[in-house]
């Protein structure tokens, strides 16, 4: 598996750092609030978790399915909901929490429906930014690294399902993504 890594981007030391700083930002900022992080599913796993134990104050869980790739590349441009929240969230504090924010276009999607569950506030949460390929214009409220754009697995992050266990952010080799 670490062979098909062109390089790190982001050491396992990197990420555990500036997770727990933010948790301890998100702390100070909704002490006293209730708070419900929703994780998209399966990309945000390793981070949401990580950052609810970074977290200092009581935070609820919830889960979603979202996505616009597939086991492809790029983005399809579509973005499909398979799972929805079960918890009533009316007058929560949500923070939306993904691996990546790329396009915008799950972000937005996402956001848009969790809008109509009538929240506190929504505020998202990405553990990398690929700013320059945004389509939509939306920037994550709090990121854990703006990253370049190249196509990058590890800590949640996967090509075609694989890679997401790998401990660090590397970009992976194109010969990889070649094949398929």
């Amino acid at each position: 598996m670490h062979e098909d890594i062109k390089s790190v981007l982001i050491t396992e030391e990197q990420i555990k750092k500036r997770v727990q700083e933010m948790g301890e930002q998100l702390s100070k900022e909704y002490a006293g609030k209730r708070v419900i992080l929703i994780c998209l599913l399966k990309g945000a796993a390793f981070f949401a978790c990580d950052l609810s134990r970074a977290m200092s104050i009581p935070v609820r869980m919830e889960f979603m399915v979202a996505s616009s790739y597939g086991d492809g590349t790029t983005t399809s441009g579509s973005v499909a909901v398979r799972l929805d929240v079960k918890d009533d969230i009316a007058g929560m504090h949500v923070l939306l929490v993904d691996d990546i924010i790329d396009t915008g276009l799950t972000f937005a999607r996402v956001k848009t429906l969790l809008e109509t569950k009538k929240p506190a506030s929504i505020k998202t949460v990405a553990m990398c930014d690929k700013e320059d390929r945004r389509q939509n214009g939306l920037e994550a409220d709090y990121v854990g690294f703006t990253i370049p754009d190249e196509f990058v697995v590890g800590y949640g992050l996967d090509y075609a399902g694989d890679y997401r266990n790998l401990p660090f952010i590397g970009v992976l080799k194109p010969s990889v993504y070649a094949r398929a």
